[in-house]
């Protein structure tokens, strides 16, 4: 029987909670209980909701100061040091995706997931894996600094 999308959007909001709270091994097993046996529709479903996360958590994160709407202005991914992200093609996956999902660019996520998806199985699973982190880490931060305001 095929996991419903409301039962797939808990284990995955289960996921984050536990890998925030530091407990990484939960969050993988939640996560892998989404992921196990999913197909393209549902995983491309499983990153865009990693990625709303995410894109949740900068808006708190950047408050008055982030874009709202596209005419308002777009998140922008800066490298700091050039190039960081060319020998590592998860991460670059991970932050374009999380940008473009943040943006509204739809065209965008489902051009790089369907990049993910043809590079090798290692390669699409990184990507996943990155995005993950990645969104655990930016909530990370905003519970950070909410604590601190």
């Amino acid at each position: 029987m095929t996991m419903s999308t409301e039962d797939a959007s808990q284990l995955i909001f289960e996921a984050l909670a536990h890998g925030v709270a530091g407990e990484s091994d939960t969050a993988i097993d939640k996560l892998n209980s989404v992921c196990e046996g999913a197909d393209g529709p549902r995983m491309y479903g499983v990153c865009c909701a990693l990625a709303e996360a995410g894109a949740h958590m900068l808006r708190r994160i950047y408050g008055d100061k982030a874009p709202k709407t596209p005419d308002e202005g777009m998140f922008v991914l800066q490298e700091l040091q050039p190039g960081a992200t060319d020998n590592d093609p998860a991460k670059a996956f991970s932050m374009r995706f999380l940008i473009a999902c943040a943006n509204g660019d739809r065209d965008t996520t489902n051009a790089l997931f369907t990049a993910a998806t043809r590079a090798s199985n290692e390669e699409y699973i990184g990507s996943v894996c990155a995005l993950f982190a990645d969104v655990i880490g930016i909530t990370r931060l905003a519970l950070d600094q909410q604590k601190t305001t």
